[in-house]
Parts: C-alpha cells; structure tokens; sequence
C-alpha cells in the first residue's frame, strides 16, 4: 500500500545562486552528494537540482513537509547500475519511521531548466 508521495521541481539556475553564497550548499546537501555533483563538472547544477527536488518530494510524501528535519540528514545516491536511492540518516530516518514505510522509491529527470523528483513511500 503507498502512504505517501511526494513531487516537486527545481529550476537550475537556482543551484547557480546558490553556489555564489558561502556554506549553503554545504548546509543542504551530503557531503557524498558534493563530492559526486563535483566530479559531474559541467552537470553538477542539475545533479544538486535533481537531489534538492528529491529531498522536497520527500517532505511531501512524509505529509509533513520538512519541518524538523535536517536537510543533509536525506542523501541521494546512485547505486551501481545508476538508479538513484534515497538514504535516510538523523531526523529524516526518524521522520520516515514514523509513517510505518518499508520501502522507498524515488525518480529523476530533468530537461533544459528544470530538474524534477517524486517519492513514493509504501508500507
């Protein structure tokens, strides 16, 4: 049964911005997600997009947006054949367990402008 999903869409441009002010993308983001948006070069704008829109979609599929939860605590990753998974931590994991999830799901795309992320979470 899903209990929650959640979608949501980033402009680029904005990751951009955010670069040109110091320690906020270290304040939004994993470390492991810098590192590998940094070795994407030209890409790593819409990489920091696609997870900024997933970790947003997350919230949503909570039903309780973001509050409390500490945004570097929701990490995404791609596994070995590409595919990108979330990875809960600190108070996003709490936040997650409180729905009774076993399971989550998570795609992203992107095209010109805009990065785009839905989660779904099922019992």
């Amino acid at each position: 049964m899903i209990l929650g999903v959640g979608i949501d869409v980033v402009h680029i441009s904005r990751l951009t911005r955010w670069r040109n002010t110091k320690g906020l993308m270290e304040r939004f983001f994993h470390e492991e997600e810098l590192e590998a948006a940094i070795k994407r070069g030209s890409g790593m704008e819409t990489s920091l997009a696609a997870r900024f829109a997933a970790k947003e979609a997350f919230g949503k599929a909570l039903g309780t947006g973001l509050n409390g939860i500490t945004l570097k605590d929701i990490k995404v990753k791609n596994n070995h054949n590409g595919k990108p998974e979330i990875h809960l931590y600190g108070t996003a994991l709490r936040a997650y367990e409180k729905t009774g999830g076993n399971a989550l799901h998570l795609s992203l795309t992107h095209e010109k402008d805009n990065a785009v992320a839905i989660v779904i979470i099922e019992e």
